[in-house]
């Protein structure tokens, strides 16, 4: 292997770190946004909402890979939105301090894709 093509693929895997904290800042971002409109979903520290968007993001991963289905309540419709939701009320038995009511995932559902359509930037749940 080349010294380019070596320091190419460095580049590469250092961008792809960028990229992961970047979306994880901003679904913190967003979760802390949706957490504070929505009535019935209460995160209770910063260190909670650091877990929360961990878990929502391998939580998205994990169904991106297996169905190909990213859990945006505007990147599919309304398959995307009930994903959103769902995600958003299965994260509250991974994380402690975490609390969310099925009424709530649905408008926090709502009101993630709404702030999360208009911050720049690729950014999925």
């Amino acid at each position: 292997m080349s010294e380019n093509q070596t320091k190419s693929q460095y580049k590469s895997g250092a961008s792809t770190v960028w990229q992961m904290i970047g979306r994880l800042v901003t679904a913190a971002i967003v979760l802390a946004i949706t957490a504070f409109f929505t009535p019935g979903f209460h995160i209770n520290n910063i260190w909670t909402l650091a877990a929360a968007a961990i878990v929502l993001t391998v939580i998205d991963y994990l169904i991106v890979k297996f169905t190909g289905l990213h859990a945006s309540p505007f990147g599919k419709g309304f398959v995307g939105f009930v994903l959103s939701a769902i995600v958003l009320y299965v994260t509250q038995y991974f994380v402690a301090g975490y609390t969310i009511s099925w009424m709530a995932a649905i408008i926090g559902a709502l009101i993630y894709g709404v702030v999360d359509y208009f911050l720049p930037g690729e950014q999925g749940m």
